[in-house]
């Protein structure tokens, strides 16, 4: 069965009002969310918010029943023992709730490290070795490890009985295939056109995830006017949909801006499914269960949030099932 959830966006929403909409979300029935980890937005004039998940997973954890999971990057802004003692601490208060994904990175919010920015396949390197350190972590060892990263002497005395799952970030195959042979589970974006999430999940499988949980973040623009859906849309993500490798090497949200200074509604569109209709609404993110999702975070990239938990929560998810 696939479980259907909510995306916190923390670089479009002040934290306070995302704790209250994680709330609305708990009551109108979504069961599972996601909450990105942002030290910048994407864009400064449009969103120009970033709190800190760490802090705002605690209150929302306390404040719902929801499971959670956050995409993080170890080793640059977050040192791997401190990112394992973060996920730790919210596993021993709250049990099995929390997976943690963990990506590369993008250069947005690890620039502010002072991070001299790697190509991509050291950048995969380097991730991996600080999973593997937090996996000794919260196995209980005392891990000393030098290499990409340094860890001298460290040991976590607050553990979980059941340490957070791994999972694999990933929004292109090569990448997916690759974390297939040591994540726990894939998470990725689903795109307006469901084929290419397909081939993502189905590359992670090729790559030793079959059998593994699938998390899909499934980007959506709803408003009950499709003129107003797409113009929000538009103005809240048209800095997320530049192709390749161009969004991990930006370094800050006026240059996002300025890259996309040129992109059109329609672009938009390319990657968000936008649409006023229900139906259809229910159709596409049904999509994503039949490729095998086990969960769907719908993320509505416009504005109108409180509308869009009772609207979904009350004839969009009793239609998902």
């Amino acid at each position: 069965m696939t479980e259907y959830g909510y995306h916190n966006s923390h670089e479009q929403f002040a934290p306070a009002r995302l704790l209250d909409v994680a709330k609305r979300a708990d009551a109108a029935g979504f069961r599972v969310a996601s909450a990105s980890d942002h030290f910048h937005p994407w864009s400064e004039a449009e969103q120009g918010q970033s709190g800190f998940v760490w802090s705002w997973l605690g209150a929302a954890m306390e404040a719902t029943s929801i499971r959670f999971r956050t995409v993080s990057c170890p080793g640059w802004r977050y040192h791997p023992a401190i990112l394992a003692q973060a996920g730790a601490t919210i596993s021993a208060m709250y049990p099995e709730r929390l997976w943690m994904a963990l990506g590369s990175g993008q250069l947005l919010n690890e620039g502010v490290a002072g991070v001299n920015w790697p190509e991509k396949r050291e950048r995969n390197a380097h991730l991996k070795e600080c999973v593997d350190v937090m996996r000794a972590l919260w196995a209980g060892e005392e891990v000393t490890h030098r290499g990409r990263i340094t860890v001298e002497a460290a040991k976590l005395y607050s553990r979980p009985d059941v340490p957070p799952k791994v999972i694999g970030a990933a929004v292109s195959e090569d990448t997916a295939r690759w974390v297939g042979g040591w994540a726990d589970a894939l998470i990725t974006v689903g795109a307006a056109d469901r084929s290419r999430t397909k081939a993502v999940i189905d590359a992670f499988r090729e790559g030793g995830g079959e059998g593994k949980p699938v998390a899909v973040q499934a980007k959506i623009g709803w408003g009950e006017d499709r003129a107003w859906a797409m113009e929000n849309a538009w103005k809240e993500w048209r800095t997320n949909v530049l192709p390749g490798e161009v969004p991990w090497v930006i370094r800050t949200p006026r240059q996002f801006e300025e890259a996309t200074r040129y992109v059109t509604p329609e672009d938009v569109a390319t990657a968000v499914f936008v649409s006023d209709d229900l139906g259809a609404q229910a159709e596409h993110i049904r999509g994503f269960a039949a490729m095998g999702a086990t969960e769907v975070m719908i993320h509505n990239v416009c504005e109108n949030q409180e509308a869009f938990i009772d609207t979904f929560g009350a004839k969009v998810l009793p239609e998902l099932g």
